[in-house]
């Protein structure tokens, strides 16, 4: 066997052996209940239940608001039938570039209980699409999202919006919202996230828990629980959490055996996926880290990464 193919045949058998014991690791993981906060305090340690036997839910709101769209009990004057026809008149609207117009049809659907109506509203008032810039507004649908929703079937298209609504209130709690009564509070950004990324899966909310558990905010500082998190969503293809994964195997420590080769790979998958223009950073990191490697270290990882296309074909 040549020196390469046993570097190599050595990196596929730490990559299987680190895959067991990270499986190994998840699988004792238990998920939590929902949190039940008040505005502006910190919550307990939430409960846990089995994610493979949810159960129902009687939950307290996130973010009781009554002046916000979770309060809202009457439909908006508007000529629309139902919520699919207001849906049809917000992507004529959006098409046709009246931002109003789509405005107005997606807070009818909203109104009645549509989902992706709700979400979609959350995301236009958080980016200022065509309506100003209302963070607040943005969290209170986000809320009613998590409030009313959060049993949903995880990886269901419904499922899918709930976790990115439990995602985005992670992010506002972090931060807080200014002049407003959301508060920065660490605690329960950090169970935005842990419900995100345990009960639904969701690569977004596995990144940002992991980070929580890498910088020790909300949490007690974990680095080894934070790669476990990390590989999850980098297992799902999320190039940040590739990268930052990558980078912790590169430099080991802190309880997360070291692995060049493996985080080579990771790195490289994650500079495949990655945005250029949004996320130059790990161009960086790839660059800086495939520089410094040795040439054997770098073809082994980049061996693994065809045998990761040639798998990703095959499913």
């Amino acid at each position: 066997m040549r020196i390469s193919e046993a570097i190599i045949a050595g990196a596929l058998l730490a990559l299987g052996c680190q895959q067991a014991a990270w499986a190994q690791n998840a699988s004792v993981e238990r998920v939590p209940l929902p949190p039940l906060p008040i505005p502006g305090a910190a919550l307990p340690e939430p409960e846990v239940e089995s994610r493979a036997a949810p159960v129902p839910l009687s939950r307290g709101a996130i973010a009781p608001a009554p002046s916000g769209p979770a309060a809202h009990t009457a439909l908006p004057i508007a000529p629309f039938s139902s919520a699919r026809d207001a849906l049809k008149a917000w992507m004529r609207d959006s098409t046709a570039g009246d931002q109003a117009g789509a405005v107005k049809a997606l807070e009818y659907a909203a109104a009645q209980g549509h989902l992706a109506a709700q979400f979609k509203l959350g995301r236009v008032y958080a980016s200022g699409d065509g309506v100003p810039t209302n963070d607040l507004k943005a969290f209170e649908y986000f809320s009613k999202i998590a409030d009313e929703n959060a049993d949903r079937i995880p990886g269901t298209s419904d499922g899918r919006i709930v976790a990115a609504a439990f995602v985005a209130l992670g992010g506002y709690f972090l931060d807080g919202i200014k002049g407003s009564y959301v508060k920065p509070n660490p605690d329960r950004a950090f169970d935005m996230f842990h419900y995100a990324a345990s009960y639904f899966g969701d690569p977004d909310g596995q990144y940002n828990l992991a980070r929580l558990y890498l910088n020790g905010t909300g949490v007690s500082r974990d680095p080894r629980q934070a790669a476990r998190w990390m590989k999850l969503a980098a297992e799902k293809g999320h190039a940040p959490a590739r990268a930052v994964f990558g980078d912790m195997l590169l430099r080991g420590g802190d309880g997360v055996p070291r692995h060049p080769i493996i985080g080579l790979m990771w790195l490289a998958l994650a500079r495949e996926g990655a945005d250029a223009a949004r996320e130059g950073w790990i161009v960086e990191r790839y660059d800086a880290a495939f520089a410094s490697a040795s040439a054997s270290d770098r073809t082994a990882a980049l061996a693994l990464v065809e045998r990761q296309h040639v798998r990703a074909e095959r499913r």
